[in-house]
């Protein structure tokens, strides 16, 4: 459910230590709830996480959330925005306190332009999150809202974690009230 990526990770913290032209690339921090990029904006930076996690969401014109992920440790953010030189697609929130490398935009290109390392990076994880975008709806489809929830509670559990019920709701793509229906059910049906 939290997408790491150690390989992007070890590649910018290696880049940043022992590269004369990192100028420019600085460690960065945010608080819990704040936004990172905001969808529809202008995007001036990529980000790359180095701890924490982040909720990736597209708000609807009627003002709901849709989380599309989440992003932890070694993600990229951004890059696909600047690739393609466009607004942002979606907003990125820092859901716990989160570090990351903030590269600029003309930096990013230019590192993007002369390392195929890099590049064969950025091909994955763009391959990577079409895959995982796939299972997520294939998942949706096929099981019931309840044993996501146990999966997804699972997860929590195992990583000393809670997600707020607004956020699960979001997730799972359903009410706050379809949430605490498939929640009570759980209590009183345990498997």
């Amino acid at each position: 459910m939290f997408r790491i990526n150690q390989e992007f990770l070890k590649f910018i913290e290696d880049h940043f230590q022992h590269a004369n032209d990192s100028v420019g690339i600085e460690l960065v921090s945010f608080e819990s709830n704040e936004i990172l990029m905001e969808q529809d904006q202008i995007v001036r930076n990529v980000y790359l996480i180095k701890s924490g996690i982040c909720k990736v969401y597209f708000e609807e014109e009627n003002g709901k959330e849709y989380i599309l992920e989440f992003l932890s440790t070694g993600e990229i953010l951004g890059e696909l925005e600047i690739i393609r030189d466009e607004t942002c697609l979606c907003s990125v929130k820092s859901i716990i306190k989160v570090e990351a490398f903030k590269i600029p935009k003309n930096y990013f290109l230019k590192l993007l332009n002369g390392n195929l390392s890099l590049n064969k990076m950025i091909i994955h994880s763009f391959a990577e999150r079409i895959i995982n975008t796939s299972k997520k709806a294939s998942h949706q489809k096929l099981y019931s809202i309840e044993y996501s929830l146990t999966k997804i509670m699972e997860m929590q559990k195992k990583n000393d974690f809670e997600i707020s019920k607004s956020d699960l709701s979001a997730y799972l793509g359903i009410s706050i009230r379809s949430l605490n229906r498939s929640l009570k059910s759980l209590k009183e049906n345990p498997s």
